[in-house]
């Protein structure tokens, strides 16, 4: 079966997958379960979002030379920059500034998972996963 030139995943992509077609929908899937296991921290207190983070990493080598390493390192870097973020409000919490600050951190938390989540659902690369937005 022959693929059509352009498309996605890139040609290089692909290759490095060798055809496995159903080994590839299997790493889509669990990405797609990954963001939302981060969509639910909320209601879970975290905890959802430290099992994704631990999957993240446990899987970590089977996405690379995939189109879902980069969704694997924004998802990542999202994980860390957060709970920085989350430290930081919440020691400040009682000097209201916490306030805005854990407000500021969740918005950019949950645009971060929509924007990974939607280029994930639309077979779109995350050509900056370093990026902030």
């Amino acid at each position: 079966m022959e693929q059509p030139q352009g498309g996605y995943p890139p040609p290089a992509y692909r290759n490095a997958l060798g055809g496995d077609h159903e080994r590839e929908r299997g790493l889509r899937t669990l990405t797609h379960v990954l963001y939302a296991l981060y969509a639910f921290h909320w209601l879970t207190g975290g905890v959802a979002m430290l099992v994704a983070i631990i999957i993240n990493y446990v899987k970590r080598a089977d996405v690379a030379g995939t189109p879902f390493e980069a969704h694997f390192e924004w998802q990542i870097r999202t994980f860390w920059w957060c709970l920085l973020g989350y430290l930081i409000g919440g020691a400040l919490f009682f000097v209201l500034i916490g306030i805005p600050i854990l407000w500021v951190v969740s918005i950019w938390m949950l645009y971060r998972i929509i924007k990974g989540w939607l280029y994930l659902y639309d077979n779109k690369p995350l050509l900056t996963p370093r990026a902030w937005f």
